[in-house]
């Protein structure tokens, strides 16, 4: 033993190291012990079978036993130390003295797992028993074939039974775990589909016609009243199918969240929103189908979104007090999500995620209140701190896409909802918060931002007949914006104000700015005053307008943003007219609320001038607007009638190019002679040619046509000239357009007789001298 003490603890057996550690004990040697420890020594070595950590184990137990030993000991030295203290334990508590070691370790032994007698060692042959097992399971299952798809469907058709059913669920399990990718685990059921074509077709076969064969079955009778649904879980059968129709369901959902050709998709939606009432009778079931759905809504592609929105909104009106308040908040959430980032692309699933979840708001007024007051005051929160604090992380909070997308939200929701008393508190916090935004940061960049801040203002005054002060915020960008400053850059391409909400620097310096400006500016006044048009005050609300627009046309010299601004104006004064001599003849006074509803109810039925404008620049602008977001050609470029006229073009185009190579060309034509002498310079030439073009052709033109009538604008002297040498292709432009006409006149009038000599004449001497020059 001496020698197995020195020897180290790796190279010790189990008994030897049980020994060593009893003789190390003090008072540890009576026989009891010495014959229990091999015992347990020889069960601890079967337990391991090879393990080293049973002797851990094994050692706390011994060191229990010797104490029991120990604690014997003492009791019979008590007897001779306190013989007293010991007889009074014998008369009152006999137990203690009649202690035995046994005893104790006896109990703690059974507190203990006794192992049996014999322990196969863990080898590799239990491994390869497991396989065999998993082998085997995988033999027993059934595949499903063609034949077997077929059979079912007739048996289901002549008559369905809880069997039938099952064994068809069963597959249907079998065939969407495939869709997981999962090899091994536990087989969700009994068969196995591995061919793409059972898949198929077992698919389309529950997809099609399962379910009309199991109403069948359960014997559902058609609800008289439409508005109600009979629930699957009424019939006596119900019972019997519960657990196959409750996987079958789960089974779908999952379906779901596989699939990713829309074709698919779109069978598989049209088929759960006709099951609709057997996902209301299991709540779990229904839940997850809800989340699934509102990410096919706001994700998915455009049929499948709408499908989505269907059986959402099929859910909700049947069960309104279970999921509707928690539905919106998922839903609003997601809108959010995935509104962050607009484009043309995105902006029309953005628009549909905005009109269908404004119905589901419509559902209950009582529920949607509760939400739109949070959502709004959360809008106010994030506003009222970027104007306290002003730092560049708290306007971002407000000028993005989904703090605009919000704003314009709500006041749909507003819009659709009224007329409604619960709804209607909410309209001026909200128009205060878009106020609030357009003031934030009131500067030329964010000239997008506001525009769309006052298409929500005049979409929310419009419908809920409130009158906001939109206006202001128009006319403000006139006073702002020197439209003759001559641009820093040429853009090859329009601006597109519907996808961006602030502008860069280079921007601001283009030609496209200020005419998409004008082109804005002329939109947002038209809408916001047509819905103002029937209104009994309208004389005094556009008078700030008329005076505006009027000083406007003064200080502006650019044709091509005076032209839509005078038509705007000329609208508004026969609008005025209008109303005013209709209302001279009213009897009743301004006090009477009820007869001035009636006369405008009178008015908006008959129609004004503004109204039937606006209808029919309406159905422009609407294709028009469509062509932009899809970055196609301007509508104008797309008029077929003027296509000789581009041909035309395309001879200048050709003489543009003559004039740059050293100005060979034939001195015959005199059309080109006319606005080339007059100022000398290439650029001035080919202003001039695109100033020629541009009187022959109505309102609405190229950039680039654009850009050379802005060029020649601003040479107020040569603009005159030019005017004066196209003037027979102006005059048949007038007689379409009556601002045309006035600009005209009123260059005539101002050039004298002499002055039309004088410039004959400088024509005449230039070309000489540059047919001399070619000569040469």
């Amino acid at each position: 033993m001496a020698a197995a003490g020195k020897r180290s603890l790796a190279e010790l057996s189990l008994d030897e190291f049980l020994a060593a550690g009893c003789e190390s004990e003090p008072d540890g040697g009576s026989e009891e012990e010495a014959a229990a420890r091999p015992a347990k020594g020889a069960a601890a070595q079967r337990r391991q079978g090879g393990k080293a950590r049973q002797p851990l184990q094994a050692r706390p137990a011994a060191r229990k036993k010797g104490k029991a030993s120990e604690h014997k000991d003492q009791l019979a030295r008590l007897k001779d130390k306190d013989p007293e203290f010991y007889k009074f334990l014998e008369e009152n508590d006999r137990t203690l003295l009649n202690f035995d070691a046994s005893d104790s370790s006896d109990e703690e032994e059974e507190k203990l797992h006794i192992p049996p007698d014999t322990l196969e060692e863990a080898s590799d042959e239990d491994e390869e028993e497991e396989h065999e097992t998993v082998k085997r399971k995988r033999v027993s299952l059934i595949p499903v074939s063609l034949k077997m798809v077929e059979e079912w469907k007739k048996a289901a058709e002549r008559n369905l039974t809880p069997k039938l059913f099952h064994e068809i669920t069963q597959a249907f399990k079998a065939s969407v775990a495939t869709t997981k990718g999962d090899s091994g685990g536990a087989d969700p059921s009994k068969f196995q589909v591995t061919d793409a074509a059972v898949f198929n077709a077992l698919v389309s076969f529950c997809v099609r016609d399962l379910f009309r064969c199991l109403q069948k079955l359960l014997l559902l009778k058609t609800p008289k009243n439409k508005l109600k649904m009979v629930l699957p879980s009424t019939s006596p059968l119900w019972s019997k199918l519960r657990l196959d129709i409750k996987a079958y369901l789960s089974c779908t959902i999952q379906l779901l969240s596989c699939l990713t050709e829309a074709s698919v998709g779109v069978a598989v939606l049209q088929h759960v929103s006709s099951i609709v009432p057997y996902y209301l009778s299991f709540p779990k079931q229904c839940r997850a189908l809800l989340k699934q759905a509102i990410n096919l809504w706001s994700t998915g592609e455009e049929t499948v979104r709408v499908l989505a929105f269907l059986v959402l909104n099929k859910i909700c009106r049947y069960k309104k007090e279970v999921y509707l308040s928690p539905l919106l908040k998922q839903m609003y959430i997601a809108f959010v999500k995935n509104s962050r980032f607009t484009s043309p692309n995105v902006l029309p699933m953005i628009n549909f995620m905005q009109r269908t979840l404004t119905e589901m708001y419509a559902l209950d007024t009582h529920t949607s209140y509760q939400h739109a007051f949070i959502y709004i005051r959360q809008l106010a929160i994030h506003l009222r701190s970027a104007m306290t604090i002003k730092k560049k992380e708290n306007f971002q909070s407000v000028y993005n896409w989904q703090y605009i997308h919000c704003l314009y939200f709500w006041c749909r929701v507003l819009s659709t909802i009224y007329p409604s008393e619960v709804m209607e508190p909410l309209i001026y916090p909200l128009t205060q918060v878009i106020i609030g935004c357009i003031k934030l940061v009131p500067t030329a960049r964010f000239y997008p931002l506001r525009m769309h801040c006052i298409r929500a203002l005049t979409l929310l005054s419009e419908n809920t007949r409130t009158f906001i002060p939109v206006l202001p915020f128009i006319l403000e960008v006139f006073q702002q914006v020197d439209f003759n400053k001559k641009p820093g850059r040429i853009s090859a391409k329009p601006i597109n104000f519907a996808v961006i909400l602030k502008l860069s620097n280079a921007n601001l310096q283009e030609k496209a700015f200020r005419d998409g400006l004008i082109e804005q500016l002329y939109d947002l006044m038209l809408e916001y005053l047509h819905c103002q048009a029937y209104s009994i005050g309208f004389p005094e609300l556009v008078l700030p307008t008329v005076i505006q627009l009027k000083s406007f046309l003064k200080e502006c010299k650019i044709a091509n943003y005076c032209k839509p601004i005078r038509q705007l104006l000329e609208k508004l004064q026969e609008n005025s007219a209008y109303i005013a001599s209709k209302r001279q003849k009213a009897t009743f006074g301004v006090a009477s609320r009820e007869s001035v509803e009636q006369w405008e109810k009178k008015v908006k039925e008959e129609g004004t001038p503004l109204t039937k404008y606006y209808t029919q620049w309406k159905k422009l602008r609407e294709k028009e607007i469509q062509l932009e977001i899809s970055g196609k050609e301007r509508l104008e470029d797309l008029n077929f009638p003027e296509i000789k006229r581009k041909k035309q073009d395309e001879s200048k185009e050709e003489d543009k190019k003559e004039f740059k190579d050293l100005f060979e060309l034939d001195s015959d034509s005199d059309e080109e002679n006319v606005g080339f002498p007059i100022k000398g310079k290439t650029k001035a030439k080919e202003a001039s040619d695109d100033s020629s073009e541009a009187s022959s052709k109505d309102y609405g033109e190229d950039d680039d046509d654009e850009e050379g009538k802005y060029e020649i604008e601003e040479d107020e002297d040569e603009e005159e000239l030019e005017e004066d040498s196209d003037s027979d292709e102006e005059g048949k432009e007038a007689a379409r357009v009556s601002q045309g006409s006035q600009k005209q006149r009123s260059c005539t009038r101002g050039m004298s007789r002499s002055d039309l000599e004088q410039l004959a004449q400088g024509e005449e001497d230039i070309v000489e001298d540059l047919a001399f020059s070619d000569d040469d």
